[in-house]
């Protein structure tokens, strides 16, 4: 196996480096399919992530959160830049895997999906829905595989007796513990959950958050945690990445970034959130327009014909990412410069 150390390159805790990272999708016309222009979906997109740390990824539906995710663990082919992920057997560059270190990825890097009554297969019962990781990556089989089954089903809150159920039996919060299992049977290092409460009862969410927040530390897991709604990830999270038009425009420590945002677009989200205590109430934000079309992006800054602040240099020139902190930068010209409002952070509760 070609690995590299995972000393090479990576800051010491780093487990993924993500470089540049874009994702295109061709657009064809006519019967021989003719590629006329692209889709950019991810663009130029980078970031680390810590061993054992939540990254919350945040934006509005088709800003790209779950296009990034797929393509962080191959599901789609990256376009271009890097990915590289640092295990105990070595420096994986996920662009360029051999078969024998793709097979290592996929047991140390998988997905939790969103849609928990289309993620798994109707025909297949719980046994044989969890245990296939574990055999199509020859992990286990036999009696072993079902014992490692038995083990992780009862970690995620369910019953051994119902190993041998189908779908349609369960609800859809056992249905999305069933996803869980069959994610974290292999042992991963890297999970990536893909909006995995948004289906869910809002009284089931709570429960799911915890369990993944319990399976963190049982299992030593790194999160990369894809979500729409500001207040899961406040719940979730560590490090908030906001997303917009395909592009990573802001990026920093979670209360760093709730409480003072550094670009007009994470104004907006935060201004969203729901404020329950007496006299919380936040500035209300009204923005014209709609997201650019990522086949016909503009030049300069994406959030351009959105932003109140706009000035001659946003519609001509691509922002650069302006450093706040070590771990906070923002992707806007006057970064340093505007006075946003936040939200005050304080710890949040929710109710199972």
């Amino acid at each position: 196996m070609q690995t590299t150390s995972g000393a090479n390159g990576a800051a010491a805790g780093e487990l993924l480096q993500v470089e540049g990272l874009s994702k295109y999708f061709p657009i064809t016309k006519g019967f021989l399919r003719r590629v006329i222009g692209f889709t950019k979906a991810v663009h130029d997109v980078s970031f680390t992530l810590a061993n054992g740390e939540t990254l919350g990824v945040v934006g509005e539906s088709g800003c790209g959160k779950t296009t990034l995710g797929r393509t962080i663990l191959q599901l789609y082919d990256m376009t271009a830049g890097s990915v590289r992920i640092n295990l105990d057997e070595g420096q994986l560059d996920v662009g360029s895997l051999t078969p024998e270190e793709r097979k290592l990825f996929r047991r140390r890097a998988q997905m939790i999906f969103q849609d928990p009554f289309a993620s798994l297969n109707p025909r297949m019962n719980i046994l044989e829905t969890v245990g296939e990781p574990l055999l199509v990556n020859g992990v286990a089989k036999g009696t072993e595989l079902e014992q490692r089954v038995a083990r992780i089903i009862e970690q995620v809150g369910l019953r051994v007796e119902h190993l041998r159920r189908y779908p349609h039996s369960f609800s859809g919060g056992q249905r999305q513990r069933i996803g869980i299992a069959r994610a974290l049977v292999v042992n991963p290092r890297l999970v990536i959950a893909d909006e995995p409460v948004s289906a869910l009862d809002v009284s089931i969410q709570a429960q799911i958050l915890n369990l993944l927040q319990e399976l963190q530390g049982e299992f030593h897991l790194t999160y990369m945690f894809v979500s729409h709604d500001m207040s899961v990830i406040r719940y979730i999270c560590d490090r908030i990445a906001v997303m917009y038009a395909g592009r990573l425009v802001e990026l920093g420590p979670k209360d760093e970034l709730l409480e003072r945002p550094r670009h007009p677009y994470t104004a907006l989200l935060l201004a969203a959130v729901p404020r329950t205590a007496k006299g919380s109430r936040g500035k209300r934000l009204v923005t014209a327009g709609e997201p650019p079309d990522p086949a016909n992006l503009p030049t300069g800054c994406v959030f351009q014909e959105r932003c109140v602040h706009v000035q001659d240099i946003c519609r001509e020139e691509d922002p650069p990412q302006v450093s706040m902190s070590d771990r906070h930068f923002a992707a806007c010209h006057f970064a340093k410069d505007l006075n946003l409002d936040g939200i005050t952070v304080a710890p949040v509760t929710l109710s199972a």
